[in-house]
């Protein structure tokens, strides 16, 4: 192969003509030519006395090497020569073993080889083309898979926004139909309880009026009962003051009216009455039992109704942590509400503190089940609220996305978005004033609802969140206040 450049010619001489390699201790043999030390024994082995030299054929009588230190030293020159021009170069690369260029690449190794590695046996049956062919034919390769996987994310994309779209149809329809459902079976019991309150008065006045005509019709007996009585006693007191053959006279008819005048006292309820009286009152306490019962079991009852229909979320009494608050956020005593200070307070620099981002995590964790909490967000122009996973990053500069663990929707100025990746805009009519979060453990989900008019506002879909320990998180700027309810 003919030199191309001085070093190429310097590199060439520095070369071994068994190995192809660097000489590794070169020995200079009697008719001049040079091996090395290794290369030339490994030929002369044998019993034999007389040797030939492998490069010009010439019988030599006696093994007499002599080491040839200034070849050795022209080696070593060389490697350094060979490495500063590939540097110059700026060949992309140099040899670890031999410090040359790597202007080639190996197809059967799938690797940048040196000139002297393409001459070596490693890779002297091997197809080898320059590297800059090669770069070409698999950034050619590469561009063709690159367009294949940008075209499957735009599909997968639709998908997601397919998706996002169905999924909020479907969750205001059935929000819809659930609720007429609950309308109407509450309106038909309303008017069941109606029907049966207007029945039960009805009986209750029928009854009402006979036992008053009973007590009216006892008044009057007893009222006439008093009445000849009272005529009678007057009689015989007048008879008992007259002379004895006055009062004597007559006497025994005297006696048979006082025996006539005894007055039988009126019964004050017929049985049959008080039977029927009886049986109302049993029917009473029956549906007051009943009714008290269903008030009772109601409130778990429909509990269980609409978290089987719904999915229903159990509110969560969520606080913040001020062990994680950026020490630009200022907390309530109570721990609910949270706003950005005008000076950074001098507080520990924990490993669990946000240090950069105005953050602030919940105190309660959630690993399994469904909850949910509302976030006051009132009027602020700039402020995120969402959940986080425990080993978000507190420290430096986070990502506000699924990747960095957390799952939110932000307000910047006049416009609404969620932080997925990428971020998507929500297309609202108005601001809301009360974010419903409503967390999914079970089924790694999470929802943003209206809590003013219970609009679904974004839901990151089945399988966003990990099955780890999350928290609620917020995040906030100068002039926005944020409150946790209830």
């Amino acid at each position: 192969m003919a030199a191309e450049s001085p070093v190429e010619s310097l590199q060439e001489e520095a070369t071994c003509p068994i190995c192809l390699e660097y000489f590794t201790h070169p020995v200079t043999l009697e008719c001049g030519h040079n091996f090395c030390r290794t290369c030339i024994a490994q030929c002369w082995q044998g019993p034999d006395t007389a040797a030939s030299c492998p490069q010009c054929r010439e019988t030599l009588q006696q093994r007499n090497l002599r080491p040839n230190r200034q070849l050795a030293n022209v080696v070593e020159i060389t490697k350094q020569l060979s490495f500063q021009a590939a540097k110059g170069a700026g060949a992309g690369g140099v040899c670890g073993e031999h410090q040359e260029a790597l202007k080639l690449f190996c197809e059967e190794d799938q690797t940048p080889i040196c000139v002297v590695c393409d001459r070596s046996r490693a890779h002297r049956a091997h197809t080898v083309v320059p590297i800059q062919e090669a770069a070409q034919k698999y950034k050619e390769k590469i561009q063709a898979r690159l367009k294949t996987l940008r075209e499957e994310r735009e599909k997968l994309l639709g998908l997601k926004v397919t998706g996002e779209e169905r999924s909020r149809e479907y969750l205001v329809e059935q929000t819809e139909t659930e609720r007429q459902k609950i309308v109407s079976e509450f309106q038909q019991l309303r008017q069941l309880l109606e029907e049966q309150e207007r029945l039960l008065l009805a009986q209750l006045e029928k009854l009402d009026k006979e036992i008053v005509k009973i007590q009216n019709e006892n008044i009057t007996k007893l009222s006439e009962g008093i009445s000849r009585l009272s005529e009678l006693i007057s009689e015989m007191e007048g008879k008992c003051q007259k002379p004895a053959s006055g009062f004597l006279q007559d006497v025994r008819s005297t006696l048979s009216r006082c025996e006539k005048g005894k007055f039988q006292q009126p019964e004050d309820i017929s049985p049959e009455l008080e039977e029927r009286v009886s049986d109302f009152s049993q029917k009473t306490i029956v549906l007051m039992e009943t009714l008290r019962k269903f008030k009772d079991t109601l409130p778990s009852a429909l509990e269980t109704q609409i978290g089987e229909s719904l999915g229903a979320h159990r509110q969560a009494n969520v606080t913040l942590d001020p062990d994680t608050a950026h020490p630009i956020l200022v907390l309530s005593e109570d721990r609910k509400s949270v706003r950005c200070g005008d000076t950074r307070q001098r507080l520990p620099d924990t490993p669990e503190r946000f240090d950069t981002a105005p953050c602030v995590l919940g105190c309660e964790g959630f690993t399994a089940g469904r909850h949910c909490w509302e976030v006051e967000v009132g009027g602020g122009r700039y402020w995120a609220v969402g959940v986080a996973r425990e080993s978000v990053g507190r420290k430096g500069r986070i990502s506000r996305s699924p990747e960095g663990g957390i799952w939110a929707v932000e307000r910047r100025e006049g416009w609404l978005r969620a932080l997925s990746s990428p971020a998507t805009p929500l297309p609202l009519s108005r601001a809301p004033s009360r974010i419903r979060v409503c967390l999914d453990c079970d089924r790694g989900q999470v929802t943003f609802i209206d809590a003013g008019d219970e609009a679904p506002i974004f839901t990151f879909p089945p399988g966003s969140v990990p099955g780890e320990r999350i928290r609620p998180w917020l995040w906030m700027w100068p002039g926005s206040r944020l409150r946790l309810r209830p």
